[in-house]
């Protein structure tokens, strides 16, 4: 009989909001069921909030130790089949690599762990494992931008030779680290890492650079600042880039920028023609090319290639947006296991989500705009 993807998540209790995020996007297709949960490290927090989602009352976990020993101890058709992490950067690691040793699936927000080193060791065991890791670089998930994508995988723009990502925010713009949550622990270098702005923004710009244009950054040269007095990390910063086939590129990320929301906006330029694409109006892809009008491609019409289609749900004139995008990354991802789970191999539309190597060239873009900021040189080699 067939079933839905059984996910058991870690973190994203009351009050959490990214947790509720990724229940909404978890449930959009059907695929997916919430079966059991540590929802907080605040054992009392995690029974409230499980049943707050009407969760079975054992399968309401006090920590993620225990959920994923127990959950392992059940039957077959009963256990979680994956683990959603929604937990600060810190509390990134060691449940992922339970989950994995446990033999679980892990779907996890970015960036994959605290450090490099981490990233690697999880890199390991992904491989020692043969489970699949999903992390959720979300603005790949949106229709426009695998459309994108596509096109300049098809040659339709010729050689790529110039991207510039920029992704201004203003929500930091004052010293609210004090009494704002979700600022807390962002400005926090025990639960953020060696960078603030740069860590939680501008690795989303990178993987977007990277994804659209199937290039990979091998050089940058970084100016990262704390405009804000009293920060320990990084809130502003910009980026000269350099890509493998020689491109060139600028990258942008700031959370000073006041009266910005989240402007995530790349732009990138071919031989024989260029595309842009707008976060805030992300059912309109801009298309130019050198001897033609200016076309618009619109979300959810025919013309558009298969992959755009596939991750969309609505006709057009019907805007999709965030939680649709966020959804495509689960709906992917269940896919995926869904196939594996009956011995099947994975279509390749369906393995179209960010994995184990995103998540370790993410973090070893933040450890080399870090190590490029502090350094005299103008270039710095893009190490992993």
């Amino acid at each position: 009989m067939r079933q839905k993807i059984r996910m058991g998540m870690i973190g994203g209790g009351r009050n959490a909001f990214i947790g509720a995020v990724h229940r909404m996007a978890a449930n959009l297709d059907g695929l997916i069921e919430l079966c059991c949960g540590a929802l907080s490290s605040n054992p009392e927090n995690a029974k409230i909030s499980g049943r707050a989602l009407f969760l079975p009352e054992n399968r309401i976990y006090g920590s993620y130790e225990e959920m994923i020993e127990k959950e392992r101890n059940l039957p077959e058709h009963e256990r979680m089949q994956f683990v959603s992490i929604v937990t600060p950067n810190h509390k990134h690691f060691e449940p992922a690599m339970l989950a994995l040793s446990n033999g679980f699936h892990v779907l996890i927000d970015k960036p994959v762990a605290f450090s490099l080193a981490e990233a690697k060791a999880l890199q390991q065991k992904v491989k020692e494992t043969g489970l699949q890791l999903c992390l959720t670089h979300t603005y790949s998930g949106y229709p426009m931008v695998k459309q994108a994508k596509q096109m300049v995988a098809n040659g339709d723009f010729g050689k790529i030779r110039k991207i510039c990502v920029l992704y201004p925010q203003g929500w930091l713009s004052e010293s609210t680290d004090d009494h704002n949550k979700q600022a807390a622990w962002r400005t926090d270098p025990s639960k953020s890492g060696i960078s603030g702005c740069m860590g939680d923004i501008g690795t989303h710009a990178a993987h977007l650079a990277e994804y659209i244009s199937g290039l990979k950054i091998t050089k940058l040269c970084a100016d990262l600042n704390i405009v804000v007095e009293g920060r320990k990390l990084d809130d502003d910063g910009n980026i000269l880039l350099k890509f493998d086939n020689g491109a060139n590129g600028i990258l942008m990320a700031s959370q000073i920028a006041a009266g910005e929301e989240n402007a995530l906006k790349i732009s990138v330029y071919g031989e024989k023609g260029s595309l842009e694409w707008h976060q805030m109006d992300p059912n309109n892809l801009m298309v130019r090319w050198l001897d033609q009008p200016m076309q618009i491609y619109r979300t959810g019409n025919a013309y558009l290639l298969d992959i755009a289609k596939q991750n969309t749900r609505t006709p057009s004139g019907h805007p999709e947006g965030y939680l649709e995008a966020f959804a495509n990354i689960y709906k992917n991802f269940a896919l995926t296991l869904n196939a594996l789970q009956n011995q099947e191999k994975p279509l390749p539309q369906h393995l179209d989500f960010p994995d184990i190597e995103d998540g370790v060239r993410g973090m070893a873009f933040i450890e080399n705009v870090v190590a490029s900021g502090k350094s005299d040189l103008k270039w710095h080699n893009f190490e992993i």
